[in-house]
């Protein structure tokens, strides 16, 4: 089966800093769940950026859902990340719109019609565990709930990949939680989802695919990993 994400040999330098990923490889099925985890600086964040294409790669190949990234032309940028959807672990939301706004937002700007967006949003807050928080503003939700505002906002476009960045850094167990179980939920929809997190419990209690990143290397790919702190 052909991966929805492929590296081979990839390579990030940063001018005269050694290198941030060094012939990094990595094939991802379609539809896994897939925890990369490291210490800070491994090269987690860097990867993620390669992914979303918002930086090139020193060397190497990186195919995305199908798209060759040596041959991506600039117009071909945005097809790319409607395929790939972020969360990140502080959330980036509009405080001066509502949960439904601000989901709506991305929708907004990939041209739906306003009965279009009627129609997917509250599909979509219903997958979270949103329903019924509409209206309300982010400063009104609980931490964890933002982060769910901030998954809705990234699946609701349907995309092939979830990256989750660090998405329950900043909240307490029982919210991380509840976001890793939505997280888990929408991979048994058929998204393949890439989760990176410094949490121990998460990791040795998914029992998923762990993939850990170590000065700029992938010293360990193992199909049900656990957490190994350096």
């Amino acid at each position: 089966m052909v991966g929805v994400i492929l590296l081979d040999r990839v390579t990030k330098t940063y001018n005269r800093r050694g290198p941030a990923l060094e012939r990094v490889s990595l094939h991802v099925e379609p539809k896994e769940f897939v925890i990369i985890v490291g210490q800070s600086g491994a090269g987690k964040s860097t990867l993620f950026k390669l992914l979303t294409r918002e930086e090139k790669p020193t060397s190497g190949k990186i195919i995305v859902g199908g798209m060759d990234y040596e041959h991506l032309s600039d117009k071909d940028i945005p097809l790319l990340r409607r395929k790939i959807g972020v969360v990140f672990q502080d959330f980036k939301l509009l405080n001066n719109k509502t949960v439904f706004e601000n989901v709506a937002f991305a929708l907004e700007i990939a041209g739906l019609s306003n009965a279009e967006i009627k129609h997917t949003v509250p599909k979509v807050l219903d997958i979270v565990g949103l329903k019924g928080k509409e209206n309300n503003y982010p400063l009104e939700l609980s931490g964890g709930e933002r982060q769910r505002v901030a998954i809705a906002r990234a699946i609701v476009r349907q995309p092939k990949i979830l990256i989750a960045d660090e998405p329950t850094g900043n909240l307490d167990p029982k919210h991380a939680w509840d976001v890793i179980k939505v997280l888990e939920k929408i991979n048994r929809f058929g998204t393949t989802v890439l989760l990176t997190t410094h949490n121990q419990d998460i990791v040795n209690t998914l029992k998923r695919r762990v993939v850990t990143i170590q000065d700029g290397k992938i010293i360990s790919d193992r199909a049900v990993g656990q957490y190994r702190s350096s």
